[in-house]
């Protein structure tokens, strides 16, 4: 008679556990559910918050996340996958495109940018998005650490001339880090690049915007 009371018990602290199992299964899907509009809500302003400090107040009056495409060239823009970039408009007409780019040479690994370019050509911005370098060396190509990056605002690719895209170190115009050469040479590296693609295929990367909006 042991063992059918033992089987019983068992059977029923199994359903019990079951029936536990269930219940919190449910209950992570609803949180999971309920957390998720906010989750890509805070995701998304959190994108347009870094977007908005690449290109001057007033410059475009487009949602930038509505008005991606996709790039790839990992030559010039240094990822191996396909990128977004995001394209500015103003009264309809484009004004500036925002690159994600990549230092793939920096001193603790890849550099990830965000390089803003007018439609003229001179660069609106440079912002940080992720890197490993060295902190209170490499890390002063972020602008919470240093005005370094602010550097580039107004350069073009003919400003300064081929020459000049490298740091001081290399006889460019770029200032580099104490200590600290290879990570903002890397930079200025990947931006020159990002230029170089701007300049071979701007009028694809607008001539389509154009056409959705005509």
């Amino acid at each position: 008679m042991a063992l059918p009371e033992i089987s019983r018990s068992m059977l029923k602290n199994s359903l019990v556990l079951g029936l536990f199992a269930i219940a919190t299964v449910g209950l992570v899907a609803v949180l999971q559910q309920a957390t998720a509009g906010r989750i890509a809500a805070s995701e998304r302003a959190a994108q347009v918050r870094a977007l908005s400090e690449i290109l001057p107040p007033g410059s475009y009056d487009n949602q930038l996340l509505d008005h991606s495409i996709q790039l790839h060239d990992p030559l010039l823009l240094g990822s191996k996958s396909p990128q977004p970039a995001y394209i500015a408009l103003k009264n309809g007409q484009p004004s500036a495109i925002i690159l994600r780019a990549t230092a793939p040479d920096g001193y603790s690994g890849a550099i990830r940018l965000l390089i803003g370019i007018q439609i003229d050509g001179r660069l609106a911005g440079v912002r940080v998005l992720n890197h490993r370098e060295t902190p209170g060396l490499g890390d002063k190509i972020e602008l919470a650490k240093s005005p370094w990056i602010q550097s580039f605002v107004g350069r073009s690719l003919q400003a300064p001339d081929e020459a000049g895209w490298a740091v001081k170190k290399d006889r460019g115009e770029f200032d580099q880090f104490a200590g600290a050469t290879i990570t903002p040479r890397a930079v200025v590296k990947a931006v020159h690049k990002a230029l170089q693609y701007f300049d071979a295929h701007k009028q694809q990367l607008f001539a389509a915007q154009v056409k959705s909006n005509g």
